[in-house]
């Protein structure tokens, strides 16, 4: 929807996927993902906060830019799901001002990260 509160914000994310059905099932076990097909070379996906798509590029290189942060409340869990629906972790969690945070790939490669502002004890990061 249209609104002056979202004027000149992000709207709507694509993504280039080596393999749609791959990217579909991982990002609905391990975030809870819904997606629309639209077609055999487009999905589109509602996080519940955001929507966007991804479409078929086979030959797309695996890491693109920018990088994609989704946010987790508990990030060991958010680790643990992307783990085991299938996700590889490309750099284990760090800190940094303001958060903590890991990176990782989904079956196709496409290289994402999870931050959050809680340490592992469950104290806020200022």
């Amino acid at each position: 929807m249209s609104t002056p509160a979202n004027d000149l914000r992000l709207d709507y994310v694509e993504f280039a996927s080596r393999d749609i059905a791959a990217a579909r099932k991982f990002f609905t076990a391990a975030f809870g993902w819904t997606f629309t097909d639209y077609g055999p070379d487009y999905t589109s996906f509602a996080d519940g906060r955001m929507t966007g798509g991804f479409y078929s590029a086979p030959g797309t290189p695996a890491k693109t830019n920018p990088m994609i942060v989704i946010f987790a409340l508990n990030l060991e869990a958010a680790e643990a799901r992307v783990k085991s629906a299938g996700g590889t972790i490309t750099k284990p969690g760090f800190e940094f001002p303001g958060g903590r945070r890991f990176h990782f790939t989904e079956p196709s490669g496409l290289e994402l990260a999870v931050w959050s502002h809680v340490r592992a004890d469950g104290t806020a990061i200022a």
